[in-house]
């Protein structure tokens, strides 16, 4: 049992290094060209929502969570409050956009470095923002299905 503990744990870690360089390797370029950005942290709750929950909807066998039926419960209830808030975070990016433009953002960059950039910006929010509001509701079915599995073993 030990051994399965280390293993969990180490997986587990793999991933959230995985995460982080995913955070660094996205956000690098809009922090390169912004003077102020306003979204960064949505963009990093964005992305780690994104990548966490998918790497659980398929590998929650192999996780700490695996066993852990109460866990698995509140997080199942939790689902409902951060997909709203997900929802609240994307919205309030592209009402900005939308009101604003993107001048106040990208407007001390040049011609088409400041296309690119603001094209890759919108690309990354909308990707990461519009992942993370369809896999919250994905992990509460998928924590609900093993709540169930766990409780009917053995049942026909």
């Amino acid at each position: 049992m030990e051994k399965r503990q280390s293993l969990t744990l180490l997986l587990e870690a793999t991933w959230w290094v995985a995460t982080a360089v995913v955070v660094v390797a996205t956000q690098y370029p809009i922090y390169k060209a912004m003077y102020v950005w306003p979204y960064g942290q949505w963009n990093i709750i964005f992305i780690v929502v994104l990548l966490t929950l998918a790497r659980y909807v398929f590998l929650l066998k192999h996780t700490f969570l695996a066993r852990r039926q109460i866990l698995k419960v509140v997080l199942l209830l939790l689902m409902f409050p951060l997909t709203f808030a997900m929802v609240t975070g994307l919205n309030s990016f592209m009402t900005f956009i939308e009101e604003k433009t993107w001048e106040p953002l990208t407007g001390h960059l040049s011609g088409d470095y400041k296309k690119a950039i603001e094209q890759y910006i919108w690309s990354e929010m909308l990707f990461f923002g519009a992942g993370s509001i369809i896999v919250g509701p994905v992990f509460a079915g998928r924590l609900m299905l093993s709540i169930w599995r766990t409780r009917n073993r053995g049942t026909v």
